[in-house]
């Protein structure tokens, strides 16, 4: 479970660590794409896997469906982890994200998210006033 929000800066090369108590999760590597929100996605290589699995919509694929299959997928970036716990952010992704110098990790339970530290501040501040009433509209099974 992967928890907290932790601020960095990106250095000269693009490179950024990752928070000490994700990159065990991360030993195998790192799959980064696009999210749906403005900013980086980041799943271990079973959680990308899962998502993978779940988005096979089979061999014939609906127009929305090869659109959505190929934005989803070209956005990702199959990455390693370097010897100081740092991954390279690609300009694609600091770009769609973007992420200039400062940059914020969050946990979001089974996958991390990276913000620009501008667009986090404000997704922060409208999910927190909104956390009640997105937790009292969820229909749950207890």
């Amino acid at each position: 479970m992967f928890l907290g929000e932790y601020e960095y800066k990106v250095d000269a090369k693009g490179r950024v660590p990752l928070p000490p108590k994700f990159r065990k999760h991360f030993a195998e590597g790192i799959v980064l794409n696009l999210g749906p929100d403005g900013q980086i996605d980041g799943y271990t290589q079973k959680g990308w896997n899962t998502n993978a699995e779940q988005l096979n919509f089979g061999p014939i694929k609906r127009n929305k469906q090869r659109e959505f299959t190929r934005a989803y997928f070209s956005s990702a970036f199959d990455l390693e982890l370097d010897s100081q716990g740092r991954i390279m952010l690609p300009p694609a992704l600091r770009d769609g994200a973007g992420i200039k110098d400062s940059l914020v990790v969050i946990g979001v339970n089974e996958y991390i998210e990276i913000w620009s530290r501008e667009r986090w501040n404000k997704a922060k501040v409208e999910a927190r006033d909104n956390l009640w009433q997105h937790f009292e509209s969820m229909e749950t099974d207890r």
